[in-house]
């Protein structure tokens, strides 16, 4: 079978376009035009390598998780729950106040409206949904370790992590800083539970 006809782009880079894109405009902002614009690209070719506006926005998603929103998936990887609750905390407010950054795509895009936008809240409230759980995945771990009191709910602790990382997000676009948004990270780890049995051990 003779070869197909390449594509007269770069994947890649296109996807790192859009997400640009995106992440300025929101969801709900960005036109097929604005996109075909950016990208450099047809409509037909938009087409055939994302099959829609709607397959673009999960591949800008999975780019995004990867690339800056990467300090989740580091956190989970710090020695205790408290580190990984500050790492997180630190991570979301660095990533927030970034001059070169528009703030959080995912509470952007969150709030977006619209029978189009549906499947984008579906999308982002599953990914969400998914990192919650991997947080409390590694909380299990930490009470297993004696690293979490025994009467902690890893599932409500991590609902309170992610609750305070959307929280500093939202903040970060109403204006505070950096500084400010450190101080109410510090805040939230003075509320972390801390196993009283180590505490009297050591």
């Amino acid at each position: 079978m003779p070869a197909g006809r390449p594509r007269e782009f770069d994947v890649a880079k296109a996807t790192d376009r859009a997400m640009t894109l995106f992440w300025r405009r929101g969801y709900d902002g960005t036109s097929l035009f604005d996109l075909t614009e950016a990208l450099g690209i047809s409509r037909p070719s938009l087409y055939a390598a994302f099959g829609s506006k709607q397959g673009l926005f999960r591949k800008v998603l999975d780019r995004y998780l990867e690339g800056p929103s990467r300090y989740v998936v580091e956190a989970l990887k710090a020695p205790s729950a408290r580190q990984v609750a500050e790492q997180l905390f630190y991570g979301a407010i660095k990533l927030n106040t970034n001059s070169r950054h528009p703030g959080c795509l995912m509470v952007r895009d969150a709030q977006a409206c619209g029978t189009e936008a549906e499947m984008v809240k579906r999308e982002l409230a599953a990914k969400l949904l998914e990192g919650e759980r991997a947080i409390a995945n590694r909380f299990r771990r930490a009470k297993i370790d004696g690293d979490l009191p025994g009467d902690c709910n890893p599932a409500d602790l991590a609902r309170y992590v992610r609750s305070v990382v959307y929280g500093l997000a939202v903040q970060a676009a109403a204006g505070a800083t950096a500084k400010e948004l450190r101080k109410v990270a510090d805040l939230a780890l003075q509320a972390w539970p801390r196993n009283k049995k180590r505490i009297r051990a050591s």
